[in-house]
């Protein structure tokens, strides 16, 4: 098989290249496509038959990895902060002062039931203080989809 007509596979796994190769069938000729795909680690070409039927994203759920929880409050947006470590002799380095996250599960009136939230102490002061509607409004959060 010659790979003359077939032009660098990207390295992209979902993009093909295909290239039509000649099968022998009962009605004479008849082309099928063969396609190609290079890993992203170390660049080898992986042929194969592409399916008739188009490839689906994969579902959120089924995802090889589980997304980090970022360490952002989605109420306040307090993230963190960079400083300095100082030492003895005076010698800084430079450190991360992350927000106080809590899971936290607050008693939403307006839906009747519990609500789990992922916030900073300083929202759940201020939740206390305001109530849960209030900060989710001001914040822009929706209460429905938790």
């Amino acid at each position: 098989m010659a790979m003359a007509g077939c032009a660098l596979a990207s390295t992209f796994p979902h993009k093909l290249n295909p290239l039509k190769t000649k099968t022998s069938s009962s009605n004479g000729n008849s082309y099928s496509e063969l396609a190609f795909v290079t890993s992203q680690l170390r660049g080898i070409k992986i042929s194969y038959l592409p399916s008739p039927t188009p490839l689906l994203a994969p579902s959120p759920k089924f995802l090889p990895f589980q997304p980090l929880a970022r360490r952002v409050c989605p109420f306040t947006g307090k993230k963190a902060n960079k400083a300095n470590k100082v030492s003895f002799s005076n010698h800084k380095t430079k450190k991360l002062q992350f927000v106080n996250l809590q899971y936290k599960r607050i008693w939403w009136e307006a839906g009747k039931r519990y609500v789990k939230l992922r916030l900073s102490t300083k929202a759940l002061k201020t939740i206390e203080k305001n109530g849960l509607d209030a900060v989710a409004k001001k914040a822009g959060i929706d209460l429905r989809k938790k």
